[in-house]
């Protein structure tokens, strides 16, 4: 992972790469530039780097404060089978954003035995909608 960098910083970003694979994804299928450019200028992002280039993806959209809603996660392929994805769950969850949130949400048909590990759990189809709920956030502070 020596040549590897996740980020959360903006300006990283290639936000034409990152189009490049939503739009032939199992969930954002035909997705245009303009909507991953203004989803993606409304969100926590966090971008995945090999040697400067997009390796990986994933956004949060977050209200900041108890709230947020997992989603456009991947690795590409040529990447993925080396830890990618759970090293972008770890960045992802230890972030002080989310550390402090109440819920999350994910909605997903690929993975559910990488989110099972991190703590989501199915809340309606078997492994389609997951979330974390924290009932007790308020009362640790």
């Amino acid at each position: 992972m020596n040549d590897f960098l996740i980020s959360t910083d903006n300006a990283k970003l290639n936000i034409q790469a990152v189009h490049q694979y939503l739009t032939r994804s199992t969930w954002a299928k035909g997705i245009d530039l303009e909507t991953v450019t203004t989803s993606a200028a409304n969100s926590l992002n966090f971008g995945i780097y090999h040697n400067e280039s997009q390796a990986g993806f994933a956004r949060l959209i977050t209200d900041y404060a108890t709230f947020a809603y997992l989603c456009d996660v991947y690795v590409l392929e040529e990447y993925q089978g080396d830890g990618l994805g759970r090293w972008l769950m770890e960045c992802i969850h230890s972030h002080p954003v989310f550390e402090k949130l109440r819920r999350v949400l994910l909605f997903t048909t690929t993975a559910p035995w990488l989110y099972e590990k991190f703590g989501y759990e199915p809340v309606n189809k078997k492994n389609y909608a997951w979330a974390i709920t924290r009932p007790d956030i308020y009362n640790n502070r």
